[in-house]
Formats: C-alpha cells, sequence, structure tokens
C-alpha cells in the first residue's frame, strides 16, 4: 500500500496529471447532471449523436488548420443539440431516427475528410485519440483547464438555477407549458448545456464513449433512488468516483483513460442493480 501511495504521490508531482484530474473531475459532475434528464425525456442516444457531430467538427477544423478549433467545434455542437431537442409534432423524422441519421452520417463524414485532406503523420493516431480520448486528457495545457473550469462552472450555475424548470419540463412538458413556463426556451437551455458537457468530455473519454459517462452514472442511481433530486444528487457523487477511479487506474495499470473510466461506470451500475434488487426483496418481505 505504502509502494502505491508513493507511485501516485509520484504522478501527482506533474502538472498535467493534475490538469487531467481537475478536468475529469468537473466534466464528470456536469455531464451526471442532464443525465437524468435525458434518460427520462427518452434523448438516452443524443449524446452519441453530438458526440459524432463534435467529431465531424474537429475534422473540418483539422482540415482547415483552425489555431482552436473549438470556435467551430461548439457553435455547431450547440446547434445540433437544438434542433435535436426541438419538439415538432409534425417533424417528418423524429426521435431515436434523427439522432441516428446524425451520428452516422456525421461520423462517416468527418473520418471522410480526415482521409481526403490529411495534414497529420499519424492519421490513425488522431482518430483514435478523437474516438476513445486515449491520450488527450494527459496532454491538456493550462489555458484548455481554465477553459474547462469556466465552461464548468456556467453548466453547474445554470443548471441550478434552471432545476425546477427543467425538473418541470422533463416530466411533463406540456403541463409545464400549460402553467405558463416557456418549455421551448427551457428546451433550448438544456440542448446548449449538453452541447457544451459533449464538447468538454471528448477530451476526457473521446466522442465514442460520452454516452456513458451521461447516462450510465443515472441509471445507476435510479436503480436504488426514485425521486429526481436523490437520483440526481447520486448520479453526481457517481460520475465523479467512477472518473476518479478511472483516471488513478488508466495511470497506475497504462489502460485507456476513456475506455477504464467506462468499465469503472459500468461496474458501478451492476453494484447499484444488485443493492436495487436487496431493496426491493427486503421492502416487499416488509409488507
Amino acid at each position: 500500500m505504502s509502494d502505491l501511495i508513493s507511485v501516485l504521490a509520484n504522478y501527482f508531482s506533474f502538472s498535467f496529471v493534475r490538469y487531467a484530474f481537475v478536468v475529469g473531475v468537473l466534466i464528470s459532475l456536469c455531464s451526471s447532471l442532464l443525465g437524468v434528464t435525458l434518460v427520462l425525456k427518452r434523448f438516452s442516444f443524443i449524446g452519441d449523436g453530438l458526440s459524432h457531430v463534435a467529431f465531424s467538427a474537429i475534422c473540418i477544423a483539422s482540415v482547415f488548420n483552425l489555431s482552436n478549433n473549438m470556435f467551430l467545434v461548439l457553435p455547431v455542437t450547440v446547434i445540433c443539440a437544438v434542433l435535436l431537442l426541438k419538439r415538432s409534432k409534425n417533424a417528418k423524422i423524429q426521435g431515436d431516427a434523427a439522432i441516428a441519421m446524425i451520428s452516422i452520417g456525421s461520423l462517416a463524414i468527418g473520418y471522410l475528410l480526415m482521409n481526403i485532406f490529411s495534414t497529420s503523420a499519424n492519421l490513425s493516431g488522431d482518430v483514435c485519440s478523437t474516438l476513445f480520448g486515449s491520450t488527450s486528457i494527459l496532454t491538456l495545457r493550462k489555458s484548455e483547464v481554465w477553459f474547462c473550469a469556466i465552461l464548468s462552472v456556467l453548466v453547474i450555475a445554470a443548471f441550478i438555477i434552471f432545476y425546477n424548470k427543467i425538473f418541470a419540463v422533463t416530466f411533463d412538458e406540456d403541463f409545464a407549458s400549460a402553467v405558463g413556463t416557456h418549455s421551448s426556451a427551457y428546451n433550448f437551455v438544456i440542448a446548449v448545456i449538453i452541447a457544451v458537457i459533449i464538447v468538454l468530455a471528448m477530451n476526457l473519454v473521446g466522442s465514442l464513449l460520452i454516452s456513458a459517462l451521461v447516462i450510465f452514472p443515472a441509471l445507476s442511481a435510479m436503480r436504488v433512488f426514485k425521486s429526481f433530486k436523490s437520483v440526481t444528487i447520486c448520479s453526481a457523487i457517481v460520475s465523479v468516483v467512477c472518473s476518479v477511479s478511472g483516471l488513478l487506474i488508466s495511470i497506475v495499470a497504462g489502460t485507456p483513460v476513456g475506455s477504464t473510466i467506462v468499465a469503472a461506470d459500468i461496474a458501478v451500475f451492476f453494484i447499484f442493480s444488485a443493492f436495487g434488487r436487496i431493496f426491493v426483496l427486503y421492502e416487499r418481505k416488509g409488507l
């Protein structure tokens, strides 16, 4: 145990490791907040679709040699998030079909552009890093950490300020509109927050694994808790713990960061599922 502590202490002496943990905690906290809302609104796969949109935008930015791709990736992802969450009863393509079209199309176009207009000597490595977040979280600059911190604070503040409205829109959008809540405006807020989370999370787990970071903590919390507030708080705690655990394991064992964090989320989901079944059996015996 003492040897493990000394090894971790040695790793934490490097600034890039500290940056990775700061960003990992912030991103996992932000992603867990909207996960509950997305699950309840039947938009679990929107993270997958938007992450592929962000991947395509990154490919376009690399083609044009943009020094900071965030100025392209963030607005494009926000626009697509708004379009996906916009409720239209007369739309010809709705819900999961629209998400699937955007997801597959963006991924294919992005990879095609990277192959045709590639400016990198290691195309496969760049694609792997973008899709799975293999090393990008460990190569963050101080400016990127500050940018992530500012956006994370804004996301958390927006969620806290609009918590009651998000709660109302999540459970019964029609009723919320009937009592005077501007559902479209708060759906827009939700869309913007989701887009920001997706863009931030690409550095942590990559575009293919973002949905797991958003959905698994919420599903784990729902196995045990029933109220929206309890599930949200538990989801946030689970997400942060899994993120920190995944980062620690990946640094010590040399495993891919994103995949390790998702594996930790999956393990916690099965643990919470087991506890949920035990609680149900206990309640039945109590009756």
